[in-house]
């Protein structure tokens, strides 16, 4: 059976030590935003052997664009999603095909693995999963760090599948918390839980490093995307995880939308209803970033 959430390092050791199994294809996703080219310098220092580096901006977002013509909502946020055809291309130069099990890792909790895991699943590819404890849990695991680059060959762009998590864009997710836009009246579509991924203190406008506005989307709740884990850096059981999401009255993942500053870390919290057997829900990849750049949209505090 593939790995589709989360993957321990002795399961991944033992997977990869398989005859006959299906390749095993690792990405290291190790990046750092007040630093972008720590994960880079990080991945040339050691990383598993065999894996390649997959940039949060150049590999795993798309491009950032200030025309309403792009996205009905002006800035598209900090990291957008890049388009399907150019990440099927871009997976397909990893060496990724429908067969292969995929293990993405950093050493930040996870949380840019889970969103390379969030793309792959967007893509169509079911066996993704993140090395739960990431590098740490490797170290321990007695696994060794290379500086090669990997030589697994290439192949043609992933095929074309239908987007198997979905999304919400920032117009009908104002219609959905019953929010104007503009001269455009709110109209309450379905009543959704939105998710806040973000420290507590940004989502409560108290400090905001990293956008110009400070605050939260009026209607979310915050679930802070390292409450996922435990004190080891793994994550929490499942059966914690579903308990602490069902609290926040994600029960349904239909009625579900995750987002966080830039749509990077609400896939976090994505990966960990999956895991906890609730199911996903859409991400904003928008998030507060591209939520804030346009001042007609409201904004709450506290």
């Amino acid at each position: 059976m593939p790995h589709t959430t989360l993957i321990s390092a002795a399961a991944l050791m033992a997977l990869q030590a398989r005859a006959g199994s299906p390749p095993t294809l690792l990405l290291d996703c190790g990046f750092d935003l007040a630093d972008t080219a720590l994960g880079a310098r990080a991945y040339a220092q050691g990383h598993l052997p065999g894996a390649w580096y997959a940039d949060l901006e150049q590999a795993l977002s798309g491009d950032k664009v200030a025309s309403k013509a792009a996205s009905n909502s002006g800035n598209n946020g900090r990291h957008p999603l890049p388009e399907r055809s150019t990440l099927a291309t871009r997976v397909g130069a990893w060496g990724i095909t429908p067969s292969a099990q995929v293990v993405c890792y950093d050493d930040h909790g996870g949380v840019y693995a889970a969103r390379a895991w969030w793309l792959l699943r967007w893509l169509g590819h079911d066996a993704a999963a993140v090395l739960d404890g990431g590098r740490a849990a490797w170290r321990a695991a007695g696994g060794i760090f290379d500086t090669a680059l990997p030589s697994a060959p290439a192949a043609p762009p992933y095929p074309t599948l239908p987007a198997a998590m979905p999304t919400v864009d920032a117009s009908t997710l104002g219609q959905q918390l019953g929010q104007p836009h503009g001269n455009e009246p709110g109209r309450q579509l379905d009543r959704i839980t939105l998710i806040d991924a973000r420290a507590p203190e940004r989502f409560r406008g108290e400090v905001e490093p990293l956008d110009p506005v400070a605050g939260h989307i009026p209607g979310a709740v915050n679930r802070f995307f390292k409450d996922n884990l435990g004190a080891d850096g793994r994550f929490k059981p499942a059966a914690t995880l579903r308990a602490e999401f069902e609290a926040l009255g994600a029960v349904q993942p239909a009625a579900v939308v995750h987002q966080c500053g830039s749509g990077v870390t609400a896939c976090h919290n994505l990966l960990a209803m999956v895991h906890a057997g609730i199911g996903a829900g859409a991400l904003y990849p928008g998030s507060w970033s591209e939520w804030c750049s346009d001042a007609s949209r409201p904004v709450a505090k506290g």
